[in-house]
């Protein structure tokens, strides 16, 4: 976990662990983790706060962020103890940035490398950005960037999450469109 204050709002990166298998010392921990972190934010986040929590939480929180919630049951990432761990965020005032923008199913951050899964869109939506209520209304725009899975080489199994926090009508640039000619200038010419 890295926090932060900038621009008048405290910013929090998670990188939760990710718990391997329902019942090991590796999910016991995982728990202890976010009881860690919910202890954390009760004590330095309040309800005026302008926060964002955003990272890995190798949780997908509801079943309409799974594939199939039949396939995912009993698993790591959708097991109640995990569900309700994660919850606890939004018991502490956050609310997903994410499904402001778009509250329905079949839109994951993370695939599986194996047997095509994100060919197949067989994935959970495990990385998320929470905000606080401050900051609710000013989330203008969401979404996950897949076409950033799709390159070479080998990309992350997880997609960008992106969220705009700023006054409607403001245009967002991630600065994506120019990538492509600021790493060629900064390659070596060819003689």
């Amino acid at each position: 976990m890295l926090a932060a204050e900038c621009g008048g709002m405290r910013m929090i990166c998670v990188y939760a662990p990710n718990g391997r298998l329902v019942g090991s010392p590796f999910y016991e921990a995982k728990l202890l983790w976010f009881d860690r972190l919910a202890r954390w934010i009760n004590k330095t986040v309040t309800s005026e706060t302008s926060a964002v929590i955003g990272g890995d939480f190798n949780v997908a929180p509801e079943d309409i962020d799974v594939w199939d919630p039949r396939a995912c049951h009993g698993g790591t990432h959708v097991s109640e103890r995990e569900r309700t761990a994660f919850a606890r965020l939004s018991s502490a005032g956050f609310v997903d940035a994410y499904r402001l923008h778009h509250p329905k199913a079949s839109r994951y951050t993370w695939w599986d490398y194996r047997a095509g899964n994100f060919y197949k869109n067989f994935g959970m939506r495990i990385d998320h950005l929470l905000v606080t209520a401050p900051l609710k209304d000013r989330v203008v725009w969401a979404e996950i960037d897949r076409e950033a899975r799709k390159g070479k080489p080998t990309p992350s199994d997880h997609a960008p999450l992106v969220i705009d926090i700023d006054s409607p009508g403001t245009p967002f640039d991630a600065g994506w469109a120019s990538a492509e000619s600021r790493i060629a200038a900064r390659l070596p010419k060819e003689r």
